[in-house]
């Protein structure tokens, strides 16, 4: 097998070579480590494990030269987000204060994974402490988009999704406070998985701690891969379902809301025509599509988002985790040294960000926002909502951090945090309200720019949301390999 043939290979794939005796591990981390050098530019990893990763396969193809049972994710090498925990290679969330810091532990949500024998090929960039969609870091460099190297890949999560996109790993993890995971999925092609949040405790799907937060309310990590197959694997040794394979949704009678009011409208022109013809496929497919909008959805989530992040970021969160890490920094050091304009910026707002505003935000919207999806969904009889994951296709890399967007020609309204608002629209009401959201490819722009598709579906209902995935990736295909 050629290094090329080795680097487009899915992980479901990559795991049936190793099995049956057609690759080794080590040959595929060698490839694929390769293939991280070759793409530097994209600035997708910030440390790349090459000889943990390199020990640990050879570790791996020994075992499996000997008949030892293996885990499910035996040699599988897999990108991680640089703000989630590991133990024994630094965790910088792409900011200088914790650029030597090297966490003690993994975090939860990595153990079972390797348990289960995955190895850790490289820490991925990200926007500067995770607080921003464009993964634009002044610190640790700008991320590129593979399919177009003047453009984000988005963020936070953009260093995941430009590495699995590029085919420097197969799969990987991402962490979500608002968009992402799934943001960045939509740019790049791929298939990102926000699981249930709800409000904590057995209502929460995956471990959130050992992760630098944002806002430990709203924050989650997410499987990231190229295939629906491949989240599905990755949610299922996580959450310790069993590992095989899910049985794709039927479509023919599948109802899923389709909300026009706020999700739909104000969309690039062609990002529309993406969406149309895939709104078609599955209608024809047999998906009964209800026309129904979210009233309301906008005016809370407002009062939901900032609130809850900046406050929690600023006030509690941040500082919690230093001290749980033993580090000795103060909130105020580490926001000292922040690079990104963009980020330095959003400190000022959360300075000024009042209790009373936050208790209002968890006390009183929440509730309602929570309320109105799961009503939302019983009183229409639908499995979840299907909209545009991003109104824009990725627009290009804004060295001065101006924030400004156009969509169709019309210049957007916010000033700096323009962009920002409108990357992170359709998806962050679904964050605030702690449900499940699926974000897969679409289709592709006439210039050849992935587009996303999400449904976002009722609380706890993340197996079935994988399985209706399964289903339309199957009936719309999956995106080609970027030209690097």
């Amino acid at each position: 097998m050629s290094a090329a043939e080795m680097s487009e290979l899915t992980a479901v794939e990559a795991l049936a070579a190793f099995e049956r005796g057609a690759l080794t591990s080590e040959a595929y981390v060698h490839a694929l480590l390769a293939r991280a050098d070759a793409l530097h530019s994209l600035n997708s990893w910030i440390t790349l494990n090459a000889a943990g990763a390199l020990k640990a396969a050879r570790a791996v193809d020994a075992a499996r030269a000997r008949g030892n049972k293996l885990g499910p994710l035996a040699g599988l090498p897999l990108y991680i987000k640089d703000n989630i925990d590991t133990q024994g290679i630094r965790t910088t969330a792409g900011t200088p204060a914790l650029k030597d810091s090297v966490p003690k532990k993994n975090a939860p949500v990595l153990e079972p994974l390797l348990r289960a024998g995955a190895i850790v090929l490289a820490k991925a960039n990200l926007h500067e402490l995770a607080f921003g969609s464009t993964s634009s870091n002044t610190a640790f460099g700008f991320v590129k988009n593979p399919y177009d190297t003047t453009r984000i890949p988005g963020g936070s999560s953009g260093g995941t999704a430009s590495g699995i996109a590029a085919r420097i790993a197969p799969a990987g993890l991402g962490t979500d406070t608002g968009a992402s995971v799934r943001h960045p999925a939509s740019f790049c092609g791929l298939v990102g998985l926000r699981p249930s949040v709800g409000n904590g405790g057995a209502e929460r799907r995956y471990p959130g701690e050992g992760i630098v937060p944002i806002s430990r309310t709203r924050d989650t990590p997410g499987p990231m891969a190229r295939t629906v197959a491949d989240v599905v694997l990755l949610d299922a040794v996580v959450t310790g379902e069993p590992t095989h394979p899910l049985t794709s949704a039927k479509l023919a009678g599948l109802r899923l809301g389709l909300p026009h009011a706020y999700f739909w409208e104000n969309l690039d022109l062609e990002v529309e025509a993406v969406m149309n013809t895939a709104v078609r496929k599955l209608r024809e497919a047999g998906v009964v599509f209800v026309e129904a909008d979210l009233q309301g959805v906008p005016e809370l989530n407002e009062r939901v988002s900032m609130p809850v992040a900046l406050y929690e970021f600023y006030r509690r969160d941040l500082t919690a985790y230093l001290k749980e890490e033993g580090l000795r920094l103060t909130l105020d050091e580490v926001i000292a040294q922040v690079q990104s304009p963009d980020v330095k910026g959003i400190f000022d707002i959360a300075k000024a960000m009042p209790k009373a505003a936050y208790d209002e935000a968890i006390q009183v919207h929440r509730p309602k926002l929570i309320a109105l999806y799961k009503d939302y969904f019983a009183k229409h009889a639908v499995e979840g909502v299907l909209f545009p994951t991003c109104p824009i296709a990725p627009p290009p890399i804004d060295p001065a951090f101006t924030g400004k967007v156009e969509i169709n020609g019309v210049p957007q309204p916010g000033g700096p945090a323009a962009l920002f608002q409108v990357l992170i629209r359709n998806v962050d009401p679904g964050s605030n309200a702690g449900i499940p959201g699926l974000a897969q490819p679409a289709g592709m722009t006439a210039g050849g720019l992935p587009v996303g598709l999400e449904i976002d579906g009722p609380l706890g209902s993340d197996r079935r949301l994988l399985a209706i995935g399964l289903a339309i990736e199957q009936l719309l295909g999956k995106p080609p390999a970027p030209r690097l």
